[in-house]
């Protein structure tokens, strides 16, 4: 098992990609922190996890992620009972596509707090465990729209290239201490919002994806599993696009 005898934490893991990351690193033997939005949801994708596999080392938290105290303090219990915190996932994010004449800007800044503040946060709060440790593994969830933007929702590509400028600069900053720090870029994935779409909305952006489907939460889980495993030791700072070539 790639993950065996690691410690995970798992941001935004109630569902989607973040429920398909958690459950990629417990059948690859991590014991896992999921954190939800709120208690009720992250008891949920426990209890369905554990309906799956009754020994899977899975528990849900829900820290504030967007108040620092909050996640130190979350946190600071996860490594007091675990020893140690050798993964981080930065996945929980928000988006939104209205346009700029719609836009207000308290909207901005609740997409830039969710998706750029609490990753700070979150990093903060486990930087100096892993530096101790000298070793860990840090990965964020950027977009492809982190690539060349979108026509309309502005603050969600804007948060998504900070979180790009966020990767590359800690992974030169933390190298030094052993901390791998790295982004993975999904494309058009199945999950609950892109299922809601109408088939004459979905049927035109597959036709221009060269594979010819979206991508499966699990697609990018696979990516999140090989960055956070000793298969990529000498893999840092790169934004890992998972995407079937989906590009403008």
């Amino acid at each position: 098992m790639l993950l065996e005898n690691k410690v995970a934490i798992v941001t935004g893991g109630t569902r989607g990609i973040g429920y398909a990351i958690v459950r990629e690193y417990l059948k690859q033997g991590a014991t896992v922190v999921l954190c939800g939005s709120r208690q009720e949801t992250a008891d949920k994708a426990v209890a369905q996890l554990k309906a799956e596999n009754a020994a899977w080392p899975v528990e849900g938290i829900s820290p504030d992620l967007t108040n620092y105290n909050s996640v130190k303090e979350a946190f600071d219990k996860v490594a007091e009972k675990y020893g140690k915190i050798d993964i981080l996932a930065n996945n929980a994010g928000v988006s939104a596509s209205e346009p700029l004449t719609s836009y207000t800007p308290e909207m901005f800044e609740k997409t830039m707090d969710v998706n750029v503040n609490a990753v700070f946060n979150c990093t903060r709060a486990v930087v100096d465990y892993m530096k101790a440790q000298n070793s860990g593994c840090i990965i964020n969830t950027s977009s492809m729209v982190s690539l060349y933007g979108q026509p309309s929702g502005v603050a969600y590509p804007t948060s998504k290239f900070a979180l790009n400028g966020m990767t590359l600069s800690l992974a030169r900053e933390l190298g030094p201490s052993g901390i791998r720090v790295n982004a993975v870029a999904p494309g058009i994935t199945n999950t609950d919002m892109v299922k809601a779409l109408p088939e004459k909305v979905i049927a035109p952006l597959i036709a221009q994806i060269p594979l010819r489907r979206v991508g499966e939460p699990e697609d990018i889980a696979n990516a999140f599993v090989f960055l956070a495993s000793d298969m990529a030791s000498y893999i840092s700072g790169i934004v890992l696009s998972v995407d079937g070539l989906a590009r403008s």
